[in-house]
């Protein structure tokens, strides 16, 4: 009873508390306020709203966020306050992912600690479930480092983006870029320095080179007549179609159409992206053919993707490549790894490379640049000559990234065991195809050790 009492009087001072900030003009998305405590034992008590999460909008939620705990601070040194006690501003019921959440968080405090630290003396995590708490043990010595030998594990697990000096996401895209005025000095013509009479506003303008000399030439390179570039997205395509007949007549599939500008490939990832948003795709998530891992070595997240798990004459392809797009969205926009099991996948069917081209231009140029490597574990024969064709016909940029992988202990170098979910086949698989030396895999943790 006594329980129920203060869990009560806990519940109408809050209810008090939101009358007095709501009397204040509410509290908006990333911005904090700061009040009495009241009856509760604190002397003040601070005020923030967290976002809510969508794929689409990964950078801004992380971004509001960050702004959400640097607020809390910055009023709590305002205040004259020395220590906090902070709760995870991020809730299930805005749909924000946990462990993404908790990066920001203490990333965002070991910034702002980093400039005040002589102005607070404690920052107190609190956590209400377990997975919280799990996540802030295996997260805070990444960040807080307390001796030599967790910070060279940080070193090696520390996500590849760690925000800038406030802790919010950098985006090389989005940065400021201000080209130089060009260097040659051009001297303005003397019958322009005088008003010209009306008559003659035309003709000075005609006969002035004074602004010409100002403009950009790969500018307005850019301005072409509409007509003009569909003329040459014909003959391009058309092209294209008589080049990679060959191709086709080898069995790779249909290459043909010309390559897709930057603005196209946008345009197409925006299109599958807003489309895999709004539809329900359980049933492929299900399939595991395509999930999240943790981190390779350098810190770079993984997508692990399993080659026996795709079953082409059972599954739908359009609808899986949504998927993809959905899968590869927060992490692409960062240098990133793909781990491939092809452990007893020569067995089933494999699409060809045309669809596999189509794949690669849905998921844009941003694939392509942040991506760090692909490991393949198991390969074959027949899969290293779909590799190469991969990099002779499609891209010899993304395809020359790939790493062959032999054994899981040559794969542990580069992804951790921990940071890594492998089916059970994939164990067998290694021992069968190595012949079981070298490795002992324990059945119950599924761990591989060195053999003696």
């Amino acid at each position: 009873m006594r329980v129920w009492m203060k869990h009560t009087a806990v519940l109408d001072c809050m209810q008090q508390l939101d009358l007095v900030l709501q009397k204040n003009g509410g509290c908006r998305t990333g911005m904090a306020k700061v009040t009495s405590g009241y009856d509760l034992p604190a002397r003040r008590i601070i005020h923030t709203v967290g976002p809510k999460y969508a794929v689409k909008y990964h950078t801004a939620a992380e971004n509001a966020l960050s702004h959400c705990y640097r607020s809390c601070l910055e009023l709590l040194v305002e205040n004259g306050l020395q220590s906090i006690a902070m709760g995870c501003i991020y809730t299930e019921a805005k749909n924000y992912p946990r462990e993404p959440a908790a990066h920001v968080a203490i990333r965002t405090v070991r910034r702002f600690l980093e400039k005040q630290k002589d102005n607070i003396t404690a920052v107190v995590f609190c956590t209400v479930s377990t997975t919280d708490t799990e996540i802030y043990k295996r997260l805070l010595p990444l960040y807080f480092p307390r001796d030599k030998h967790e910070e060279q594990v940080a070193l090696s697990k520390l996500p590849a983006d760690v925000g800038d000096e406030n802790g919010e996401t950098i985006i090389d895209e989005r940065k400021i870029r201000i080209k130089p005025l060009p260097k040659k000095s051009v001297s303005r013509p003397p019958e322009l320095l005088v008003d010209p009479l009306v008559s003659d506003v035309g003709m000075a303008h005609r006969n002035s080179s004074y602004l010409d000399s100002f403009l950009d030439p790969a500018f307005m390179s850019m301005i072409k007549d509409p007509d003009q570039r569909r003329l040459e997205q014909w003959e391009k395509t058309a092209e294209a179609q008589r080049g990679w007949n060959c191709a086709k007549l080898l069995g790779y599939g249909d290459l043909g159409g010309p390559p897709l500008s930057a603005a196209e490939e946008y345009s197409l990832h925006s299109r599958y992206l807003s489309k895999a948003n709004s539809l329900n795709l359980s049933e492929i998530a299900e399939m595991k053919i395509v999930y999240r891992g943790g981190v390779d070595s350098e810190g770079h997240p993984v997508m692990v993707v399993v080659g026996a798990h795709f079953l082409l004459r059972c599954l739908d392809l359009e609808r899986f490549v949504l998927h993809v797009v959905k899968e590869f969205e927060p992490i692409i926009q960062k240098p990133f790894t793909i781990v491939y099991f092809h452990s007893a996948a020569s067995l089933q069917m494999q699409p060809d490379l045309g669809w596999m081209r189509r794949l690669q231009q849905i998921l844009g140029r941003k694939h392509q640049s942040n991506l760090h490597a692909i490991y393949v574990l198991h390969p074959t024969f027949g899969l290293k000559a779909a590799i190469f064709a991969l990099q002779l016909f499609i891209d010899n940029v993304v395809w020359k990234k790939v790493v062959y992988v032999d054994r899981l202990l040559q794969l542990f170098k580069y992804v951790p065991r921990e940071q890594l979910t492998i089916p059970d086949f994939v164990f067998q698989h290694d021992l069968e195809v190595n012949g079981g030396t070298g490795l002992i895999v324990d059945p119950r943790t599924k761990y591989v050790y060195n053999r003696p």
